[in-house]
This record gives C-alpha cells, structure tokens and sequence, in this order.
C-alpha cells in the first residue's frame, strides 16, 4: 500500500494526526478551516489542501476530525467532498465524535461508492493527538482494520475492534465520555470544596494522585485548576459539552436514565454559558464564583 494520508479538520487533534502520520512516513494533504492552522500544518512538512475534494485525490486513507455530524456529511458528500477524488479501496477512518445515528446514516449513503468507512473515535485527548498514543475504538470489518492498520497504529498506542458496523465506534465512545465527562465534574467539585475549606491546592494534588482517585483525568484537571490556567490547553470546553449531549441522547433513545452523566452535562453547560473560551477545567470558575473561593498550588 502507498503511504498517503489525509487529514480534514488540522486543529488541536488533528494536528496531532498529522504530525504522527509524517513522522510514521506518510504523505499527508490535508485541509482547515483556520488559515493558521493551515500555516503550523506547512510548517511540519504536510502538503495544504483547498478543499476536501484535493485531500482525497491519491490518498489511501483520509482521517476525518470535524466537530459535528453535519460537518461530516460536508466534508463527505458536498460538492468538492471527499467521495468525488477518493478511489475505490480508499478509506475514510471517521475520528470525529458524532451520534452513532449519524455515523450509519453516513455508511448507508457510501455504499455503492467502493469506499470504506471505519467508524474510529478517539480518547486521549490533545496529548495523546500529539503524542502518537490515541485509543481508537474502530468498528468494521476486521479485514478493513488490517488493511489500513498502518495508518491507524501511526497515530494509536491502542486499536480496540468494538464492532463490525458503522456506529458502533461512535456508541462506545457515547458510553465512554459518559464516564469521563463525570469523572471532569467530581473532581472541579471537589477542588470548591476543598478551597472552601482551606485545603492547599498542593496537598489536594499529592493526596489524590497517590489514592485510588489518581489518574490522568484528575491529574491534568487538578494541575491546571491549581495553576490557574482555564484557556488554550488544548482542551476547549466546546468538545466535552457537545459530547456529553452526545451521551444524554443516546440514553434518551435507550430509555436508560444518566443520572451521573446528566449532572455532568449541567456543570459542562453552566462552564460553556460563562466561559465560552475557556477549557473543561473552566466550569470550576463557575462554582468558585457562587462559593468564593479558589483553589491554588
């Protein structure tokens, strides 16, 4: 197999991609909205794309990293999308996070068209993007996985084959960011509680990170809310709020009531509405408003 590469969408996690797929050996064309990010992609040795159509013409496999279902569709189906260049036997690797509706309504308009889609959402956030050590969870045939193993072991420490259609990629990440989203909240929480009382930022790091609470949720989370850093770390509260909807209608559809998770929602909302330039750690600055309190290092 040729090793060319394709990344649409170059931003915190894409960037991560491509920089994995060039250090791996790919060509890679890709392509941004952000004419910066277009700049930093250059920068690194990647060939800029004027549309989705010029990713796909000669690519093997084109990683797909949009924000919404919708976007997906454009950037599949639209005019200058990848299924007019892309070559039968390519591959389009979907690791956006989008509804798993919207994944098998994506798979059923591409039959017909000789092009794969591997259903692979990821979790590690930007610095497993930018350090090559993603968890992918792919559905499709597992002869697709081998086939274009290459390209996904680029950017992953960690391929789980959770399914075989369409959509089931993009259910388990719902079920996973259920959890995440959860485990972000408890921990902005605690740090409120934890200032309220007194505690030092330092001690409640230390105590955490050598309990069973410890890990790199509660880590990243506690380093930047004590360090006081809320913006540009490469975690935007946009990701996490859209996610976590993502989670909460999937429980509507089940009828499987998120009590946890819905809580969760609320805290991600309340951060968004107040901080729509802030990261996930943001939402803390809304509880630390209403306690007057914060907690530092």
């Amino acid at each position: 197999m040729d090793k060319c590469a394709g990344v649409v969408g170059i931003g915190n996690m894409g960037s991560g991609l491509a920089k994995n797929l060039l250090a791996n050996g790919f060509t890679v064309t890709g392509i941004d909205l952000k004419p910066d990010r277009m700049k930093a992609f250059a920068a690194m040795g990647g060939t800029p794309a004027s549309s989705p159509a010029e990713v796909g013409a000669g690519a093997d496999a084109v990683f797909v990293m949009v924000m919404t279902g919708d976007e997906v569709k454009e950037v599949v189906f639209g005019e200058n999308g990848l299924l007019s260049t892309l070559a039968e036997g390519s591959a389009i690797i979907l690791t956006a996070t989008i509804k798993p509706h919207e994944a098998v309504e994506i798979a059923a308009r591409m039959e017909g068209s000789g092009v794969k889609l591997i259903d692979s959402p990821v979790s590690g956030g930007y610095p497993g993007a930018q350090g090559g050590t993603l968890t992918l969870m792919a559905a499709a045939p597992g002869e697709w996985l081998e086939e274009f193993k290459p390209f996904m072991e680029a950017v992953s420490a960690t391929i789980h084959h959770v399914g075989t259609e369409a959509g089931m990629g993009q259910t388990m990440k719902a079920v996973l960011q259920s959890i995440i989203g959860s485990m972000f909240s408890a921990t902005f929480e605690a740090t409120v509680l934890a200032a309220k009382a007194g505690l030092s930022g330092q001690a409640v790091l230390d105590v955490v990170q050598s309990s069973s609470a410890g890990n790199t949720i509660t880590k990243t989370s506690l380093e930047n809310i004590i360090d006081r850093k809320f913006v540009d770390t490469g975690s935007h509260i946009d990701t996490m709020h859209k996610d976590l909807t993502i989670s909460m209608d999937l429980g509507e559809q089940l009828l499987v009531p998120l009590h946890t998770a819905s809580a969760a929602m609320q805290i991600f909302h309340a951060g968004k509405a107040a901080h729509p330039e802030g990261d996930n750690w943001a939402s803390t600055l809304v509880m630390e408003a209403i306690c007057g309190a914060k907690l530092t290092r």
